[in-house]
């Protein structure tokens, strides 16, 4: 089906952002030309090539002296990093308690729906600095955890209403005649039936993501040195706007072109799936 469509250059060249952020959070160690912990307060704010420095530092240095490529090539793999689990993880449990409550109903449905709800009234980074502020640390691995609770409750919302509409189909009830099981109904027919629903949004939710975890790192409950993710740098360069102003904007820039990138790509297979 993709094939046959007639793909536009803002779409191939979206695939080719992404296909070359890709390559970059995978070869990440193996491209940084120097260690994040590598300090040298004499080379400090050296301006990139681009605007007159020297190819010592391709995109300059930051206020230790830090090589801004090996910062931002680090902060690409944690934001992307954390931006793919945290959507993957959010949609495979919004999914599930979805899918199961639908199909149990009960305490089961009430609970959920009730927690559904109440996802919905309280805006999630809310909930998130909530729960970043009682908990002993936010880590890596806890702030992953953390960014799945960003957008499951709409997966969750998609999964059950498909669930209740195959509920009442005939192929469902055949299958349950023939004694089939509830797991073996859900995964062969109810969950490929989701799935095209499910994977355009989790293309509106990646860049959310992307963005929510951004805006922690740059309000400082997110990411902690001596790590760096892209909001991070952009917190850290927001007081040298005028004198290092690369800092700031190369990691705003590629925030910007990922998450345009994903929308584009999101519009794209969300009419591809209206088409068919």
């Amino acid at each position: 089906m993709i094939l046959r469509q007639n793909l536009s250059p803002a779409i191939v060249g979206c695939f080719c952002v992404l296909s070359f952020l890709t390559v970059l959070v995978m070869a990440a160690p193996w491209l940084s030309p120097s260690d994040l912990s590598e300090v040298n307060l004499l080379d400090r704010f050296r301006p990139p090539v681009f605007m007159g420095g020297t190819w010592q530092y391709p995109l300059g240095t930051d206020a230790l002296g830090r090589d801004m490529l090996s910062l931002i090539l680090r902060a690409i793999q944690v934001s992307l990093t954390i931006a793919v689990i945290g959507t993957i993880g959010g949609a495979i449990v919004g999914t599930t308690l979805g899918l199961v409550a639908a199909w149990i109903g009960g305490i089961l449905d009430a609970i959920v729906g009730t927690l559904v709800d109440f996802q919905a009234t309280i805006p999630t980074l809310i909930l998130i600095l909530a729960l970043i502020t009682v908990l002993p640390s936010a880590d890596f691995t806890v702030f992953v955890a953390i960014m799945i609770f960003h957008g499951w409750d709409r997966y969750a919302r998609l999964a059950r209403a498909i669930a209740l509409s195959a509920k009442s189909q005939p192929y469902v009830q055949a299958q349950q005649i023939m004694g089939a099981s509830t797991f073996r109904i859900i995964t062969r027919s109810v969950l490929p039936n989701a799935m095209a629903v499910l994977l355009v949004n989790m293309s509106i939710n990646f860049p959310q993501t992307i963005l929510a975890e951004t805006t922690l790192s740059f309000l400082g409950v997110g990411i902690q040195p001596p790590d760096v993710s892209l909001g991070l740098l952009i917190g850290i360069g927001r007081d040298q706007l005028f004198n290092a102003p690369w800092v700031a904007l190369m990691p705003g820039f590629l925030i910007l072109i990922t998450t345009i990138s994903i929308s584009v790509l999101g519009d794209w297979a969300r009419d591809l799936v209206e088409a068919d």
